[in-house]
Protein backbone atom coordinates (compact mmCIF):
# COMPACT_ATOMS: atom_id res chain seq x y z
CA UNK A 1 0.00 0.00 0.00
CA UNK A 2 2.63 2.37 0.84
CA UNK A 3 4.56 1.93 -2.75
CA UNK A 4 1.14 2.29 -4.10
CA UNK A 5 1.19 6.37 -3.01
CA UNK A 6 4.99 7.38 -3.33
CA UNK A 7 3.85 9.21 -6.61
CA UNK A 8 2.67 11.87 -4.21
CA UNK A 9 4.24 13.83 -1.36
CA UNK A 10 1.14 15.16 0.19
CA UNK A 11 0.13 11.17 1.25
CA UNK A 12 3.48 10.87 2.82
CA UNK A 13 2.79 13.95 5.31
CA UNK A 14 -0.67 13.03 6.38
CA UNK A 15 -0.63 12.43 9.99
CA UNK A 16 -0.87 8.53 11.47
CA UNK A 17 -4.89 9.36 12.77
CA UNK A 18 -5.33 9.94 9.13
CA UNK A 19 -3.46 7.26 7.07
CA UNK A 20 -5.49 4.84 9.44
CA UNK A 21 -8.61 5.77 7.01
CA UNK A 22 -6.59 4.89 3.63
CA UNK A 23 -6.59 1.52 2.22
CA UNK A 24 -5.62 -0.04 -1.47
CA UNK A 25 -8.38 1.26 -3.96
CA UNK A 26 -7.72 -3.21 -5.22
CA UNK A 27 -8.62 -1.84 -9.04
CA UNK A 28 -8.67 -5.58 -10.11
CA UNK A 29 -11.62 -5.73 -7.65
CA UNK A 30 -13.88 -3.62 -10.71
CA UNK A 31 -16.26 -5.72 -12.62
CA UNK A 32 -16.91 -5.60 -16.40
CA UNK A 33 -20.48 -4.38 -15.34
CA UNK A 34 -19.06 -1.92 -12.73
CA UNK A 35 -17.01 -0.71 -15.85
CA UNK A 36 -20.38 -0.25 -17.44
CA UNK A 37 -21.70 1.68 -14.92
CA UNK A 38 -18.82 4.32 -14.78
CA UNK A 39 -19.30 4.53 -18.94
CA UNK A 40 -22.76 5.22 -18.66
CA UNK A 41 -22.93 7.74 -16.14
CA UNK A 42 -19.77 9.57 -17.15
CA UNK A 43 -21.15 9.67 -21.00
CA UNK A 44 -24.25 10.98 -19.76
CA UNK A 45 -22.81 12.98 -17.61
CA UNK A 46 -20.91 15.04 -20.07
CA UNK A 47 -23.14 15.29 -22.68
CA UNK A 48 -25.78 16.71 -20.11
CA UNK A 49 -23.28 18.52 -17.70
CA UNK A 50 -21.37 20.64 -20.63
CA UNK A 51 -24.56 22.59 -20.54
CA UNK A 52 -25.66 22.61 -17.28
CA UNK A 53 -22.26 22.44 -15.19
CA UNK A 54 -19.66 25.12 -14.17
CA UNK A 55 -17.37 25.61 -16.94
CA UNK A 56 -14.41 24.55 -14.82
CA UNK A 57 -16.40 20.94 -14.63
CA UNK A 58 -15.44 19.91 -18.33
CA UNK A 59 -11.54 21.55 -17.61
CA UNK A 60 -11.19 19.75 -14.69
CA UNK A 61 -12.14 16.37 -15.99
CA UNK A 62 -9.01 16.68 -18.10
CA UNK A 63 -6.98 18.13 -15.78
CA UNK A 64 -7.80 15.25 -13.66
CA UNK A 65 -7.01 12.49 -15.29
CA UNK A 66 -10.35 10.97 -15.30
CA UNK A 67 -11.57 8.87 -18.53
CA UNK A 68 -14.90 8.55 -20.07
CA UNK A 69 -15.00 4.87 -20.69
CA UNK A 70 -12.78 3.75 -18.20
CA UNK A 71 -13.17 3.86 -13.99
CA UNK A 72 -9.86 6.03 -12.92
CA UNK A 73 -7.04 4.46 -11.11
CA UNK A 74 -6.29 6.79 -8.10
CA UNK A 75 -2.36 5.94 -8.54
CA UNK A 76 -2.25 7.68 -11.92
CA UNK A 77 -5.42 10.36 -10.54
CA UNK A 78 -2.52 10.77 -8.08
CA UNK A 79 0.37 12.11 -10.75
CA UNK A 80 -1.83 14.32 -12.44
CA UNK A 81 -3.49 15.70 -9.67
CA UNK A 82 0.09 16.16 -8.25
CA UNK A 83 0.54 18.90 -10.62
CA UNK A 84 -2.31 21.02 -9.17
CA UNK A 85 -1.13 20.88 -5.83
CA UNK A 86 -3.50 17.60 -4.82
CA UNK A 87 -4.01 13.96 -3.80
CA UNK A 88 -6.23 11.29 -3.42
CA UNK A 89 -6.83 8.18 -1.24
CA UNK A 90 -9.18 5.57 -1.09
CA UNK A 91 -11.63 4.97 1.89
CA UNK A 92 -14.47 2.59 2.82
CA UNK A 93 -17.36 4.71 2.74
CA UNK A 94 -17.93 7.35 4.75
CA UNK A 95 -15.31 8.36 7.68
CA UNK A 96 -16.09 10.73 10.28
CA UNK A 97 -16.71 14.20 9.51
CA UNK A 98 -13.69 16.14 11.43
CA UNK A 99 -11.48 13.48 9.54
CA UNK A 100 -12.84 13.97 6.59
CA UNK A 101 -12.15 17.66 6.83
CA UNK A 102 -8.98 17.59 8.02
CA UNK A 103 -7.74 15.51 4.57
CA UNK A 104 -9.15 18.64 2.97
CA UNK A 105 -6.93 20.75 4.88
CA UNK A 106 -3.80 18.99 3.74
CA UNK A 107 -5.31 19.32 0.53
CA UNK A 108 -6.20 15.23 -0.23
CA UNK A 109 -9.72 14.32 -1.92
CA UNK A 110 -11.05 11.46 0.05
CA UNK A 111 -12.34 8.62 -2.20
CA UNK A 112 -14.78 5.97 -1.57
CA UNK A 113 -13.69 3.61 -3.98
CA UNK A 114 -16.60 1.44 -4.23
CA UNK A 115 -19.09 1.89 -7.60
CA UNK A 116 -22.65 1.82 -6.97
CA UNK A 117 -24.48 -1.16 -8.57
CA UNK A 118 -26.07 -0.89 -11.46
CA UNK A 119 -29.69 -0.82 -9.71
CA UNK A 120 -28.68 2.68 -8.35
CA UNK A 121 -27.31 4.02 -11.37
CA UNK A 122 -29.23 7.65 -11.01
CA UNK A 123 -27.78 8.27 -6.99
CA UNK A 124 -26.98 5.78 -4.20
CA UNK A 125 -26.90 7.55 -0.45
CA UNK A 126 -23.44 5.89 -0.31
CA UNK A 127 -20.27 7.97 -1.12
CA UNK A 128 -18.33 5.83 -4.23
CA UNK A 129 -16.03 6.74 -6.92
CA UNK A 130 -18.68 8.56 -9.11
CA UNK A 131 -19.30 10.52 -6.22
CA UNK A 132 -16.30 11.38 -5.31
CA UNK A 133 -13.90 10.73 -8.38
CA UNK A 134 -16.54 12.70 -11.07
CA UNK A 135 -17.87 14.88 -8.87
CA UNK A 136 -15.57 16.63 -6.62
CA UNK A 137 -12.17 15.81 -8.58
CA UNK A 138 -12.86 17.77 -11.75
CA UNK A 139 -13.98 21.09 -10.06
CA UNK A 140 -10.73 21.00 -7.72
CA UNK A 141 -8.80 22.21 -10.66
CA UNK A 142 -10.08 25.56 -10.49
CA UNK A 143 -7.61 27.27 -7.97
CA UNK A 144 -10.23 29.30 -6.28
CA UNK A 145 -12.57 26.31 -5.49
CA UNK A 146 -9.56 24.41 -4.67
CA UNK A 147 -8.46 26.81 -2.10
CA UNK A 148 -12.31 27.23 -0.82
CA UNK A 149 -11.88 23.67 -0.35
CA UNK A 150 -9.21 23.36 1.76
CA UNK A 151 -9.57 26.38 3.96
CA UNK A 152 -13.38 24.60 4.48
CA UNK A 153 -11.58 21.64 5.42
CA UNK A 154 -9.08 23.63 7.90
CA UNK A 155 -11.39 25.37 9.46
CA UNK A 156 -13.89 22.54 9.66
CA UNK A 157 -11.97 20.20 10.77
CA UNK A 158 -11.68 21.76 14.21
CA UNK A 159 -15.27 22.58 14.82
CA UNK A 160 -16.98 21.03 18.32
CA UNK A 161 -19.04 18.20 17.43
CA UNK A 162 -21.99 17.13 20.01
CA UNK A 163 -22.04 14.05 21.79
CA UNK A 164 -24.71 12.63 19.30
CA UNK A 165 -22.95 13.67 15.95
CA UNK A 166 -20.86 10.62 16.13
CA UNK A 167 -23.86 8.48 16.79
CA UNK A 168 -25.55 10.17 13.53
CA UNK A 169 -22.65 9.49 11.49
CA UNK A 170 -22.57 5.81 12.32
CA UNK A 171 -26.20 6.12 11.58
CA UNK A 172 -26.24 7.40 8.56
CA UNK A 173 -23.08 5.57 7.27
CA UNK A 174 -24.90 2.12 7.95
CA UNK A 175 -28.35 2.76 6.01
CA UNK A 176 -25.94 4.05 3.23
CA UNK A 177 -24.19 0.53 3.15
CA UNK A 178 -27.68 -1.06 3.62
CA UNK A 179 -29.36 1.18 0.73
CA UNK A 180 -26.56 0.34 -2.02
CA UNK A 181 -26.20 -3.39 -1.05
CA UNK A 182 -28.09 -5.63 -3.20
CA UNK A 183 -31.02 -7.94 -0.83
CA UNK A 184 -31.21 -6.14 2.39
CA UNK A 185 -33.91 -7.42 3.64
CA UNK A 186 -36.16 -4.17 3.93
CA UNK A 187 -37.39 -4.66 7.34
CA UNK A 188 -33.45 -3.89 7.94
CA UNK A 189 -33.55 -0.83 5.76
CA UNK A 190 -36.54 0.37 7.53
CA UNK A 191 -34.96 -0.38 11.27
CA UNK A 192 -31.51 1.89 9.86
CA UNK A 193 -34.04 4.67 8.42
CA UNK A 194 -36.22 4.79 11.63
CA UNK A 195 -32.76 4.91 13.88
CA UNK A 196 -31.86 8.14 10.97
CA UNK A 197 -35.15 10.03 11.67
CA UNK A 198 -34.98 9.22 15.46
CA UNK A 199 -31.47 10.97 16.01
CA UNK A 200 -32.18 13.85 13.14
CA UNK A 201 -35.28 14.78 15.58
CA UNK A 202 -33.46 14.47 18.56
CA UNK A 203 -30.02 16.35 18.13
CA UNK A 204 -30.96 19.20 20.31
CA UNK A 205 -29.46 22.33 19.43
CA UNK A 206 -27.06 21.91 16.44
CA UNK A 207 -23.49 21.77 17.11
CA UNK A 208 -20.75 23.82 15.49
CA UNK A 209 -19.92 20.04 13.58
CA UNK A 210 -23.38 19.78 12.67
CA UNK A 211 -23.94 23.57 11.35
CA UNK A 212 -20.55 23.12 9.07
CA UNK A 213 -21.66 19.78 7.77
CA UNK A 214 -24.67 22.05 6.75
CA UNK A 215 -22.61 24.47 4.69
CA UNK A 216 -20.36 21.73 3.17
CA UNK A 217 -23.77 20.08 2.25
CA UNK A 218 -24.96 23.03 0.43
CA UNK A 219 -22.05 24.25 -1.13
CA UNK A 220 -19.52 20.95 -1.35
CA UNK A 221 -22.00 18.42 -2.40
CA UNK A 222 -25.41 20.42 -3.29
CA UNK A 223 -24.28 23.59 -4.68
CA UNK A 224 -24.96 25.71 -7.39
CA UNK A 225 -23.48 29.13 -8.94
CA UNK A 226 -24.44 31.77 -10.46
CA UNK A 227 -27.75 33.79 -10.40
CA UNK A 228 -31.27 32.29 -9.33
CA UNK A 229 -32.91 32.22 -12.49
CA UNK A 230 -30.02 30.73 -14.37
CA UNK A 231 -27.81 28.60 -11.80
CA UNK A 232 -25.06 26.38 -13.39
CA UNK A 233 -24.00 23.02 -10.95
CA UNK A 234 -20.53 22.98 -8.81
CA UNK A 235 -21.76 20.58 -6.14
CA UNK A 236 -20.18 16.85 -6.16
CA UNK A 237 -23.41 15.21 -5.21
CA UNK A 238 -25.33 16.96 -8.61
CA UNK A 239 -22.41 15.98 -11.36
CA UNK A 240 -22.30 12.56 -9.92
CA UNK A 241 -26.31 12.05 -10.53
CA UNK A 242 -27.60 12.03 -13.66
CA UNK A 243 -31.13 12.29 -11.91
CA UNK A 244 -30.43 14.69 -9.86
CA UNK A 245 -28.61 16.68 -11.96
CA UNK A 246 -31.75 17.16 -14.05
CA UNK A 247 -34.16 17.98 -11.84
CA UNK A 248 -32.32 20.12 -9.55
CA UNK A 249 -32.63 22.66 -12.88
CA UNK A 250 -36.42 22.16 -12.88
CA UNK A 251 -38.69 24.52 -10.87
CA UNK A 252 -39.85 21.82 -8.51
CA UNK A 253 -36.22 22.22 -6.93
CA UNK A 254 -36.63 25.88 -4.64
CA UNK A 255 -33.61 28.22 -5.46
CA UNK A 256 -32.41 30.24 -2.35
CA UNK A 257 -29.29 32.87 -2.56
CA UNK A 258 -26.79 31.55 -0.23
CA UNK A 259 -25.94 32.48 2.98
CA UNK A 260 -24.75 31.80 6.45
CA UNK A 261 -28.16 30.69 7.19
CA UNK A 262 -27.70 27.45 5.48
CA UNK A 263 -25.70 26.22 8.33
CA UNK A 264 -28.94 26.32 10.01
CA UNK A 265 -30.87 24.28 6.83
CA UNK A 266 -30.36 20.24 7.86
CA UNK A 267 -30.69 17.91 4.90
CA UNK A 268 -31.50 13.91 4.48
CA UNK A 269 -28.94 12.11 2.90
CA UNK A 270 -31.20 9.51 1.40
CA UNK A 271 -33.13 11.75 -0.55
CA UNK A 272 -33.55 14.39 -3.38
CA UNK A 273 -33.17 17.57 -2.01
CA UNK A 274 -35.93 20.10 -2.39
CA UNK A 275 -34.26 23.39 -2.01
CA UNK A 276 -30.55 24.49 -2.97
CA UNK A 277 -28.73 27.22 -2.50
CA UNK A 278 -26.89 29.33 -5.04
CA UNK A 279 -23.70 31.26 -4.85
CA UNK A 280 -23.19 34.10 -7.30
CA UNK A 281 -18.95 32.95 -7.71
CA UNK A 282 -16.64 30.82 -5.50
CA UNK A 283 -14.95 33.66 -3.92
CA UNK A 284 -18.65 34.50 -1.85
CA UNK A 285 -18.29 30.78 -1.14
CA UNK A 286 -15.01 31.82 1.57
CA UNK A 287 -16.65 34.93 2.77
CA UNK A 288 -19.96 33.06 4.50
CA UNK A 289 -17.52 30.41 5.33
CA UNK A 290 -15.03 33.54 7.25
CA UNK A 291 -18.47 34.53 8.57
CA UNK A 292 -19.22 31.29 9.93
CA UNK A 293 -15.86 30.81 11.52
CA UNK A 294 -16.42 33.80 13.65
CA UNK A 295 -19.21 32.23 15.76
CA UNK A 296 -16.89 29.12 16.07
CA UNK A 297 -15.50 28.48 19.69
CA UNK A 298 -11.84 28.69 17.60
CA UNK A 299 -12.47 32.48 17.55
CA UNK A 300 -14.71 33.48 20.46
CA UNK A 301 -13.28 31.46 23.55
CA UNK A 302 -14.83 32.47 26.70
CA UNK A 303 -17.19 30.36 28.92
CA UNK A 304 -18.99 29.09 26.03
CA UNK A 305 -15.91 27.49 23.99
CA UNK A 306 -15.36 25.49 27.03
CA UNK A 307 -19.04 24.22 27.47
CA UNK A 308 -19.23 23.02 24.31
CA UNK A 309 -16.17 21.15 24.71
CA UNK A 310 -17.05 19.46 27.83
CA UNK A 311 -20.65 18.41 26.26
CA UNK A 312 -18.81 16.82 23.21
CA UNK A 313 -17.50 14.48 25.82
CA UNK A 314 -14.35 14.09 23.26
CA UNK A 315 -10.82 15.10 22.89
CA UNK A 316 -10.39 19.00 22.26
CA UNK A 317 -8.22 22.26 23.18
CA UNK A 318 -8.41 25.34 24.28
CA UNK A 319 -5.97 27.81 24.26
CA UNK A 320 -5.30 31.32 26.92
CA UNK A 321 -4.08 34.29 25.91
CA UNK A 322 -0.87 33.66 26.30
CA UNK A 323 -0.42 30.71 23.90
CA UNK A 324 -0.93 27.90 25.87
CA UNK A 325 -2.73 25.24 24.74
CA UNK A 326 -4.32 22.25 27.13
CA UNK A 327 -5.78 19.58 24.88
CA UNK A 328 -8.09 16.79 26.88
CA UNK A 329 -11.16 15.53 27.88
CA UNK A 330 -12.55 18.86 29.49
CA UNK A 331 -15.18 17.32 32.48
CA UNK A 332 -15.64 20.74 34.74
CA UNK A 333 -15.00 24.64 34.51
CA UNK A 334 -15.99 26.50 37.89
CA UNK A 335 -17.49 30.01 36.60
CA UNK A 336 -18.33 33.41 38.30
CA UNK A 337 -20.19 36.35 37.10
CA UNK A 338 -20.24 34.35 33.62
CA UNK A 339 -16.28 33.60 33.01
CA UNK A 340 -14.20 30.79 33.53
CA UNK A 341 -12.58 30.70 36.71
CA UNK A 342 -11.50 27.54 36.56
CA UNK A 343 -11.08 24.31 34.02
CA UNK A 344 -10.51 20.71 34.28
CA UNK A 345 -9.56 18.04 32.11
CA UNK A 346 -9.71 13.88 32.90
CA UNK A 347 -7.60 11.45 31.73
CA UNK A 348 -4.59 12.05 29.29
CA UNK A 349 -3.67 15.68 28.97
CA UNK A 350 -0.99 17.56 26.95
CA UNK A 351 0.29 21.31 27.09
CA UNK A 352 1.88 22.83 23.91
CA UNK A 353 2.63 26.21 22.55
CA UNK A 354 1.55 27.25 18.83
CA UNK A 355 0.80 23.66 18.18
CA UNK A 356 4.10 22.01 19.40
CA UNK A 357 3.92 20.04 22.76
CA UNK A 358 5.87 21.07 25.69
CA UNK A 359 8.82 19.18 26.68
CA UNK A 360 7.90 17.48 29.62
CA UNK A 361 3.97 17.92 29.46
CA UNK A 362 2.76 15.32 27.18
CA UNK A 363 0.15 12.65 28.37
CA UNK A 364 3.03 10.50 30.42
CA UNK A 365 2.86 13.19 32.62
CA UNK A 366 -0.46 14.67 32.83
CA UNK A 367 -2.27 11.44 33.03
CA UNK A 368 -4.74 11.68 35.02
CA UNK A 369 -6.25 15.27 34.23
CA UNK A 370 -4.76 18.39 34.17
CA UNK A 371 -6.69 21.52 36.16
CA UNK A 372 -5.58 25.28 36.58
CA UNK A 373 -6.96 28.87 37.36
CA UNK A 374 -8.05 30.77 34.41
CA UNK A 375 -8.30 34.96 35.10
CA UNK A 376 -6.41 37.62 37.17
CA UNK A 377 -5.31 37.99 40.75
CA UNK A 378 -8.06 39.51 42.76
CA UNK A 379 -7.67 43.23 43.50
CA UNK A 380 -4.72 43.41 41.39
CA UNK A 381 -5.03 44.64 37.56
CA UNK A 382 -2.13 43.41 35.78
CA UNK A 383 -2.57 40.19 35.12
CA UNK A 384 0.79 37.95 35.77
CA UNK A 385 1.72 37.56 32.11
CA UNK A 386 1.91 41.26 31.78
CA UNK A 387 3.89 41.65 34.78
CA UNK A 388 7.27 42.50 34.66
CA UNK A 389 10.45 40.76 35.99
CA UNK A 390 10.35 43.14 38.98
CA UNK A 391 6.74 43.48 39.57
CA UNK A 392 6.77 38.93 39.52
CA UNK A 393 9.76 39.88 42.57
CA UNK A 394 7.08 42.35 44.05
CA UNK A 395 4.02 39.96 44.15
CA UNK A 396 6.83 36.81 45.35
CA UNK A 397 5.97 35.69 41.90
CA UNK A 398 9.50 34.17 42.01
CA UNK A 399 11.41 31.00 42.62
CA UNK A 400 11.90 29.30 46.12
CA UNK A 401 9.22 31.45 47.53
CA UNK A 402 6.02 30.62 49.53
CA UNK A 403 3.17 32.16 47.91
CA UNK A 404 -0.69 32.22 48.19
CA UNK A 405 -1.99 33.46 44.92
CA UNK A 406 -5.35 34.39 45.26
CA UNK A 407 -7.74 34.67 42.01
CA UNK A 408 -10.92 35.96 41.06
CA UNK A 409 -13.54 33.88 41.52
CA UNK A 410 -12.01 32.45 45.08
CA UNK A 411 -9.89 30.49 43.43
CA UNK A 412 -6.70 30.25 45.71
CA UNK A 413 -3.23 28.63 45.01
CA UNK A 414 -0.88 28.19 47.47
CA UNK A 415 2.32 26.37 47.73
CA UNK A 416 6.64 26.81 47.43
CA UNK A 417 7.29 27.85 43.55
CA UNK A 418 9.78 25.43 42.05
CA UNK A 419 10.18 27.45 38.56
CA UNK A 420 8.24 28.56 35.20
CA UNK A 421 8.23 28.57 31.57
CA UNK A 422 8.05 31.29 29.35
CA UNK A 423 6.76 31.59 25.73
CA UNK A 424 8.33 33.91 22.96
CA UNK A 425 7.43 36.69 23.64
CA UNK A 426 8.81 36.21 27.58
CA UNK A 427 5.67 35.75 29.08
CA UNK A 428 5.46 33.11 31.81
CA UNK A 429 3.11 30.72 30.40
CA UNK A 430 3.12 27.52 33.01
CA UNK A 431 4.28 28.46 36.99
CA UNK A 432 5.28 24.66 39.05
CA UNK A 433 4.43 24.51 42.51
CA UNK A 434 5.53 21.77 45.38
CA UNK A 435 3.49 21.29 48.48
CA UNK A 436 0.58 23.28 46.95
CA UNK A 437 -3.06 23.31 47.60
CA UNK A 438 -5.45 24.89 45.28
CA UNK A 439 -9.20 25.30 46.17
CA UNK A 440 -12.45 26.86 45.59
CA UNK A 441 -13.69 28.64 48.46
CA UNK A 442 -14.21 25.58 50.98
CA UNK A 443 -13.58 22.99 48.33
CA UNK A 444 -10.06 21.10 47.52
CA UNK A 445 -8.93 21.19 44.24
CA UNK A 446 -5.27 19.73 44.59
CA UNK A 447 -3.47 18.64 47.26
CA UNK A 448 0.32 18.78 48.18
CA UNK A 449 0.07 14.75 48.10
CA UNK A 450 -0.59 14.31 44.47
CA UNK A 451 3.03 15.96 43.35
CA UNK A 452 3.70 19.07 41.80
CA UNK A 453 1.34 21.57 40.65
CA UNK A 454 1.52 22.80 37.22
CA UNK A 455 -0.72 25.65 37.18
CA UNK A 456 -1.59 27.52 33.55
CA UNK A 457 -0.90 31.21 33.40
CA UNK A 458 -3.75 32.74 31.06
CA UNK A 459 -6.16 36.16 31.81
CA UNK A 460 -8.85 34.45 29.35
CA UNK A 461 -9.66 31.54 27.21
CA UNK A 462 -8.74 33.13 23.59
CA UNK A 463 -10.32 29.84 21.69
CA UNK A 464 -11.23 25.94 21.63
CA UNK A 465 -11.43 23.51 19.00
CA UNK A 466 -11.93 19.43 18.54
CA UNK A 467 -8.37 17.57 18.86
CA UNK A 468 -5.37 17.97 20.21
CA UNK A 469 -2.94 20.86 19.48
CA UNK A 470 -0.08 18.78 18.54
CA UNK A 471 -1.64 15.77 16.99
CA UNK A 472 1.77 13.76 18.20
CA UNK A 473 0.38 14.11 21.51
CA UNK A 474 -2.16 11.25 21.39
CA UNK A 475 -2.87 8.10 20.01
CA UNK A 476 -5.47 8.27 17.71
CA UNK A 477 -5.32 5.18 15.81
CA UNK A 478 -8.33 4.08 17.24
CA UNK A 479 -10.72 3.92 14.04
CA UNK A 480 -13.29 0.93 14.21
CA UNK A 481 -15.90 1.78 12.40
CA UNK A 482 -19.42 -0.26 13.15
CA UNK A 483 -19.84 -1.33 9.61
CA UNK A 484 -18.25 -2.36 6.64
CA UNK A 485 -19.11 -1.37 2.85
CA UNK A 486 -21.05 -5.13 1.52
CA UNK A 487 -19.77 -6.34 -1.76
CA UNK A 488 -21.88 -7.50 -4.63
CA UNK A 489 -23.14 -11.17 -4.33
CA UNK A 490 -21.17 -13.66 -6.85
CA UNK A 491 -23.47 -15.87 -8.14
CA UNK A 492 -23.49 -17.97 -10.90
CA UNK A 493 -25.91 -15.99 -12.83
CA UNK A 494 -24.19 -12.80 -12.08
CA UNK A 495 -20.59 -14.58 -13.22
CA UNK A 496 -22.14 -14.97 -16.52
CA UNK A 497 -23.56 -11.89 -17.09
CA UNK A 498 -19.97 -10.26 -16.00
CA UNK A 499 -18.46 -12.38 -18.64
CA UNK A 500 -20.79 -11.13 -21.07
CA UNK A 501 -20.08 -7.57 -20.84
CA UNK A 502 -16.66 -7.93 -20.62
CA UNK A 503 -16.93 -9.85 -24.19
CA UNK A 504 -18.69 -6.93 -25.62
CA UNK A 505 -16.02 -4.46 -24.32
CA UNK A 506 -13.73 -6.86 -25.90
CA UNK A 507 -15.15 -6.03 -29.09
CA UNK A 508 -15.79 -2.43 -28.38
CA UNK A 509 -11.68 -1.50 -27.48
CA UNK A 510 -11.28 -3.78 -30.63
CA UNK A 511 -9.61 -6.69 -29.18
CA UNK A 512 -10.20 -10.59 -29.22
CA UNK A 513 -13.33 -11.91 -27.83
CA UNK A 514 -14.40 -15.27 -27.16
CA UNK A 515 -18.07 -14.49 -28.50
CA UNK A 516 -19.49 -12.74 -31.64
CA UNK A 517 -21.68 -9.60 -31.11
CA UNK A 518 -24.93 -11.35 -32.09
CA UNK A 519 -23.79 -14.08 -29.59
CA UNK A 520 -23.64 -12.01 -26.36
CA UNK A 521 -27.09 -10.01 -27.52
CA UNK A 522 -28.72 -14.07 -27.90
CA UNK A 523 -27.35 -14.51 -24.70
CA UNK A 524 -28.26 -11.71 -22.33
CA UNK A 525 -32.17 -12.40 -24.04
CA UNK A 526 -32.11 -15.65 -23.19
CA UNK A 527 -30.77 -15.56 -19.50
CA UNK A 528 -30.75 -12.01 -18.71
CA UNK A 529 -33.86 -10.70 -19.78
CA UNK A 530 -34.36 -8.13 -17.39
CA UNK A 531 -30.69 -6.51 -17.69
CA UNK A 532 -30.89 -3.37 -19.81
CA UNK A 533 -27.21 -1.49 -19.93
CA UNK A 534 -25.73 -4.55 -22.26
CA UNK A 535 -28.22 -4.31 -24.74
CA UNK A 536 -27.59 -0.80 -24.79
CA UNK A 537 -24.03 -0.96 -25.35
CA UNK A 538 -24.37 -3.78 -27.96
CA UNK A 539 -26.94 -1.30 -30.03
CA UNK A 540 -24.04 1.14 -29.72
CA UNK A 541 -21.62 -1.11 -30.84
CA UNK A 542 -24.24 -2.26 -33.75
CA UNK A 543 -25.23 1.20 -34.82
CA UNK A 544 -23.89 1.74 -38.36
CA UNK A 545 -22.72 -1.53 -38.46
CA UNK A 546 -25.42 -4.01 -38.25
CA UNK A 547 -28.70 -2.91 -39.06
CA UNK A 548 -31.06 -5.74 -38.50
CA UNK A 549 -28.88 -6.60 -35.30
CA UNK A 550 -29.77 -3.39 -33.58
CA UNK A 551 -33.00 -3.71 -34.90
CA UNK A 552 -33.60 -6.64 -32.80
CA UNK A 553 -31.85 -4.60 -29.64
CA UNK A 554 -34.20 -1.65 -29.70
CA UNK A 555 -37.17 -3.90 -30.38
CA UNK A 556 -35.81 -5.95 -27.36
CA UNK A 557 -34.93 -2.94 -24.83
CA UNK A 558 -39.12 -1.93 -25.96
CA UNK A 559 -40.14 -4.76 -24.25
CA UNK A 560 -37.66 -4.49 -21.13
CA UNK A 561 -38.97 -0.84 -21.20
CA UNK A 562 -42.73 -2.68 -20.81
CA UNK A 563 -41.86 -5.00 -18.36
CA UNK A 564 -39.62 -2.39 -15.83
CA UNK A 565 -41.22 0.85 -16.45
CA UNK A 566 -38.73 2.24 -13.48
CA UNK A 567 -35.97 2.23 -15.61
CA UNK A 568 -37.67 3.24 -18.90
CA UNK A 569 -35.78 6.94 -18.89
CA UNK A 570 -32.16 5.30 -18.35
CA UNK A 571 -33.09 3.02 -21.59
CA UNK A 572 -34.08 6.40 -23.06
CA UNK A 573 -31.26 8.28 -22.41
CA UNK A 574 -28.36 5.59 -23.36
CA UNK A 575 -30.20 5.43 -26.80
CA UNK A 576 -30.04 9.10 -27.46
CA UNK A 577 -26.27 9.22 -26.94
CA UNK A 578 -26.31 6.62 -29.46
CA UNK A 579 -28.39 8.39 -32.14
CA UNK A 580 -26.99 11.87 -31.32
CA UNK A 581 -23.72 11.38 -32.86
CA UNK A 582 -20.56 12.43 -31.04
CA UNK A 583 -20.64 14.08 -27.60
CA UNK A 584 -19.22 17.13 -27.29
Amino acid sequence: MENAFESNPLIDRLPKHLKQFIKPQDYEDYTPINQAVWRYVMRKNVDYLSKVAHNSYLDGLKKTGLEVDTIPNMYGMNRILKEIGWAAVAVDGFIPPNAFMEFQAYNVLVIASDIRQLEHIEYTPAPDIIHEGAGHAPIIANPEYAEYLRRFGEIGCKAISSSRDYEMYEAIRLLSILKEAEGTPQAEIEAAEKQVDFLQNNMGELSEMARIRNLHWWTVEYGLIGSVDNPKIYGAGLLSSIGESAWCMTNEVKKIPYDISAADQSFDITKPQPQLYVTPDFAYLSLVLEEFANTMALRTGGLSSIKKLIQSKALGTIELSTGLQISGVFTNVIEEEGKPVYIQTTGKTALSYREKELVGHGTQYHAEGFGSPIGKLKGINLAIEDMSPRDLRAYDIYEAEKVTLEFEGNITVSGEIITGSRNLQGEIIIISFKNCTVTHNDNILFKPEWGTYDMAVGKKVISAFSGPADVNSFDMINHVPSSKTIKAQKTPEREELEGLYKAVRQLRDGNQSQITLKEAFAAVTAHHPNDWLLSIEIAELAHDKDADLLQKVLNHLESVKLRRPEIAHLISGGLELIFKGELV
